[in-house]
This record gives structure tokens, C-alpha cells and sequence, in this order.
């Protein structure tokens, strides 16, 4: 059957030019879409190194001298004692399971402090995130260990003062940092103290659109107290109902101690929408885009074949005419389509592999050329064009095989 529907496709060879043509150019246009939401879900769906269901932030201020509640005596290093105070008094509620404290650490967090971190001659990248947090400050975004490690365990190592990073660190010398585990480095530049690496954490990501493999950080025990910092708590999952609302009521008369008080609480789930939202917002333009161009490719393919097949009536009479079942002209018809789209899909691969070596397609992985990714994008792209062909060419090939041979012909 191959062998006599490339003959029929060589002898209609000026029709099928302009068809293989369209379907060419078809082929690359897909190509680009699949490859561009490819890399965009495949990122999102990459694990994020930590978890911010049922976590809060807890936004603390500071009456004034001006306030007739204000007690001149609880500043300084007594404000910070209300602040360990308010803690503690948090970590006593039945629905709350972990309290931390932090620096420029929680996530989707657009304040960020760097630093290096070096062992011997190898340095991370400068823009290695750098979170000063409280021991829990794990078990509320519960934070796992490249090895395995608990979050429990990972608090334990930052109690004793060892430091934790992800284990992408040194990712430029194709060296992970669980090989390094127990060593001792050098932090923030200064080479006249160093710090045990307690555990490799599984990579943490600075967002939901970068790739774990380009976001780094580094956490170390906080060695100071005071109510600027950020309190985090996470709640657990059977209580988490109106949180926030049963806090605030709580917060003036069992939550405001000395001169330190609740100001604000935001579920992380509003904090990362926040962050996002012009990401989220450029992303979802693109894929609107591309679903109205996708929308219009398969409006085409489906014009273009269902004319086609129509144009073909006295054909499939003719083929009824001389016996051949509905089934074996119905195939025939559809594998025409999808044997001209393989034919053209060999050339379109060249074109999308060009265009993929000259950085002209999405990012991923610190490239544009991956062939496990080239070969997936172009599957996915065959599939689509051939299910519009199978549908632009199966519809008005049924009905036409309704039609009796003789009525047809005499049609024509």
C-alpha cells in the first residue's frame, strides 16, 4: 500500500508540492510553540526544594514613644527578648507546628543578600543566595538534604553552627557538594574563620520560572535577634482553616508583648501569587498567542484537507466502483496526509535543529540545543499535525463514502 500511495503521490506531484510546502512550514511553526511550552512546563514542574502549603509570614512592628502602650524600657536587647518571647508564646498554639526566624531568606523573597562560598580554590557563584535563619526555619519550608536528610536534621546541624547549601554550589566544576560534607570553608570572604558544612540541600529555587540548576544559596544559624527580621510560621495542615483571622483576633491580648506587636499576616500562597504576578502575567500573553496561532494552524490543516478530500469524490466512487471496502478508502485517504508529513517532517527536523543551534528557540538547561528535548518537541509536533490531518480528512471522508458510486459520478 506504501508502494502505490508514494506513486500516486509522485504522479500528483504539483498538488502535493504546495501540500508538502504548507505542511513544512506548518511543522517548524509547531515545532517552536511545543518547544517553547515544553521548556516553560518542564521548568515549572521541577521540584522546588522546599514547601509553602500551610505557611505564613507574620510581619511584626513597633509601638512608639507616641503611643500610650509604649514602655521606654523594653528597647535594645529587650526588644529582642519580646521578640524570642512572642516566639515562644506562637510556638504554644496547638495549630502551629514550626516558628522561625530569618533574614532575607523566606521564599519568593525579591530582597536578597549574596555571598561566596569557598573550599580551598573553589568559589560559588557571586550571586549565592545567602539566608541567615533560626534552626526551625527548615522545618517550616521543610527543607530535605541531598542525602536524605530530615528537616529535623537539618535544624539539629544549624543549632551546632554548621552552614547548609544547595548541592548545586560548585555545579561549575561538575563537582556536587555532598562529596564535601564535613569539610570546612570560608564564608563572606573572610579566610580567618571557617565553617563545617553540616549537609548538601536538595537545590532550592529562587522562583517557579528559574531552573533549580541556576538558583544557589547557602544557610547559616542567625546570630542576632530583632523584630525587623522575618517571622515565619508554618501551621498544621488539620487547623489551617481561617488562620489568619483567629490570629488577629488573638494578637492584642495574647500577642503583643513589650513594645513588639503583630502588624500583618500573608499566607505564602498571596506572597508567591505577588511575586510572580508579572511573570505569570508575560507567560500567559505567550501562550495565549500561541494557542490563538495553534488555533489557526489547525483551522488551515482542517480546510486545506477537508477540500482536498472533497475535491476527491468521484475517486472514492470510482474505488466503490471496483469493489474496494469503505475501510480500505478510508485508510487510504489517511495515510496519504501522514505519509506526505513524514515525507516533509525529515527536512523540517534540519530546519528546527538549525534553529536550535543558533539560540533562536527557548532556553533550558543553559542551552537551546538538547536532542532528547529537539527529538520530544518534534514527536509531540508530528502527532498534533497528523491528528489535524486525521480529522480534516476523516470527517468529509466519511460522508463522501455515504454518497452511492453512481450518484457521484454522475455529480462529477
Amino acid at each position: 500500500m506504501t508502494k502505490k500511495l508514494l506513486t500516486q503521490i509522485k504522479n500528483e506531484w504539483r498538488s502535493n508540492t504546495w501540500l508538502a510546502i504548507e505542511l513544512l512550514l506548518v511543522s517548524v511553526v509547531m515545532w517552536y510553540i511545543v518547544d517553547y511550552i515544553y521548556c516553560t512546563t518542564a521548568t515549572y514542574l521541577e521540584p522546588r526544594g522546599f514547601d509553602i502549603s500551610h505557611c505564613y509570614r507574620i510581619e511584626m512592628g513597633m509601638l512608639t514613644d507616641k503611643s500610650p502602650d509604649y514602655q521606654p524600657e523594653r528597647t535594645g536587647e529587650k526588644s529582642g527578648e519580646d521578640v524570642k518571647e512572642l516566639m515562644e508564646r506562637l510556638r504554644r498554639r496547638p495549630e502551629i507546628e514550626a516558628v522561625s526566624l530569618s533574614q532575607n531568606a523566606f521564599p519568593y523573597n525579591g530582597s536578597n543578600s549574596t555571598t561566596t562560598v569557598q573550599y580551598d580554590t573553589l568559589r560559588s557563584p557571586g550571586w549565592t543566595i545567602r539566608r541567615l535563619v533560626t534552626p526551625d526555619f527548615v522545618r517550616v519550608f521543610r527543607y530535605r538534604g541531598a542525602n536524605g536528610e530530615t528537616p529535623e536534621q537539618l535544624a539539629e546541624m544549624l543549632e551546632q553552627g554548621e552552614f547548609l547549601a544547595s548541592n548545586n554550589l560548585y555545579r561549575k566544576y561538575h563537582l556536587p557538594l555532598t562529596s564535601l560534607v564535613g569539610k570546612r570553608f570560608y564564608l563572606f570572604g573572610d579566610t580567618t574563620q571557617t565553617y563545617r558544612l553540616g549537609a548538601a540541600l536538595q537545590d532550592v529555587r529562587y522562583d517557579d520560572y528559574d531552573q533549580a540548576r541556576s538558583s544557589y544559596s547557602m544557610l547559616l544559624k542567625l546570630p542576632w535577634v530583632d523584630w525587623q527580621l522575618e517571622l515565619c510560621v508554618r501551621v498544621r495542615a488539620d487547623q489551617d482553616h481561617d488562620f489568619i483571622n483567629r490570629l488577629k483576633a488573638d494578637s492584642e491580648k495574647q500577642l503583643r508583648v513589650g513594645n513588639i506587636f503583630i502588624s500583618e499576616i500573608r499566607s505564602f500562597q498571596e506572597i508567591r501569587h505577588s511575586f510572580q504576578q508579572g511573570n505569570t502575567n508575560t507567560i500567559r500573553n505567550y501562550l495565549t498567542g500561541m494557542a490563538f496561532l495553534l488555533l489557526n494552524i489547525f483551522l488551515g490543516l482542517l480546510g486545506t484537507f477537508w477540500f482536498r478530500t472533497q475535491q476527491r469524490r468521484s475517486e472514492i466512487a470510482l474505488h466503490k466502483a471496483h469493489g474496494a471496502t469503505n475501510g480500505a478508502i478510508f485508510s487510504r485517504l489517511l495515510a496519504e496526509g501522514v505519509l506526505i508529513l513524514v515525507l516533509v517532517t525529515i527536512p523540517a527536523l534540519i530546519i528546527d535543529y538549525n534553529l536550535a543551534l543558533n539560540e533562536l528557540n527557548a532556553w533550558r538547561n543553559g542551552t537551546t540545543m538538547e536532542w532528547g528535548r529537539l527529538l520530544i518537541c518534534v514527536g509531540i509536533s508530528f502527532v498534533l499535525i497528523a491528528l489535524m490531518i486525521i480529522i480534516g480528512s476523516g470527517i468529509p471522508a466519511r460522508k463522501a463514502m455515504k454518497v452511492e458510486p453512481a450518484e457521484a459520478l454522475h455529480d462529477e
